[in-house]
């Protein structure tokens, strides 16, 4: 039951959305492949696809690549990005404000809805397709090891109830989230609230508190009847900078000087 309440909430913000993408340019129709709500496009041997996530301003780019090795990659803001070429390269679209990397996808969220995704997509393919070709790695710290699943990793103290918890966002919950270029964070248990940090796609997504308690929340009360509520953990330092760097953006870009 439990599972059935979990997939429908969801299908509102969580499951993939299977819809056409825009081709982010003009390529003759022979290099045009459609597969199952996928839009593929083949560019110098490499194609990429893209996906729709429930976050409209957010969106799925897939290279037919891998990635990252393992484990996931945030970067809220151009200043959070030093440890990546790929996520410094895609910041120089105007438009980029955040970037999100997986084991197989880059999630790229736009700043906001007067941001037209018809207007920077031919820009991002473009960016990922000359980062692919240049041979570059994607993290230049050598920390992508050290990124994996450390939240849900068990800890000397925990109690049951938290490994329990730890485990369910693990195997259960953290897999959906990724599945639509998002990930999840466990920031810790106290008084029965647990604490989670949204990124990727499920940033700012019109659904997330829906998710939260509705879908996270009845899932892990299923479980773990400890568990009281489920709360979002805001990073104030991080919505501070990131006000701070579209303000920085929009001054350098009137300057016509690349980020």
């Amino acid at each position: 039951m439990a599972s059935r309440i979990f997939a429908v909430i969801h299908s509102r913000c969580l499951s993939v959305l299977r819809r056409d993408a825009v081709l982010h340019r003009s390529v003759p129709s022979s290099h045009v492949r459609s597969n199952r709500g996928f839009r593929t496009s083949w560019v110098s041997r490499m194609f990429i696809q893209t996906q729709d996530t429930p976050n409209p301003n957010c969106l799925k780019f897939l290279p037919n690549t891998k990635v990252l090795e393992q484990g996931t990659r945030d970067f809220p803001n151009i200043a959070s990005a030093k440890g990546s070429p790929l996520a410094r390269h895609l910041f120089r679209v105007e438009g980029v404000k955040a970037v999100f990397l997986g084991p197989d996808f880059i999630t790229v969220t736009k700043f906001d809805d007067e941001t037209e995704w018809k207007v920077i997509k031919p820009h991002i393919f473009a960016a990922i397709m000359d980062f692919f070709t240049t041979g570059l790695p994607v993290l230049d710290d050598g920390s992508a090891s050290t990124q994996v699943s450390e939240d849900t990793q068990p800890q000397e103290g925990d109690s049951e109830t938290v490994l329990t918890i730890k485990e369910l966002i693990e195997t259960r919950i953290r897999p959906t989230v990724q599945e639509d270029g998002g990930d999840i964070l466990y920031m810790g248990f106290e008084d029965g609230v647990v604490k989670l940090k949204l990124q990727g796609s499920c940033t700012g997504c019109p659904s997330s508190s829906v998710t939260l308690k509705a879908g996270i929340q009845n899932m892990l009360q299923f479980y773990v009847p400890e568990v009281k509520s489920v709360e979002q953990v805001v990073d104030e330092t991080e919505k501070v900078s990131n006000d701070q760097f579209k303000k920085l953006e929009d001054t350098i870009r009137r300057k016509g000087v690349d980020p």
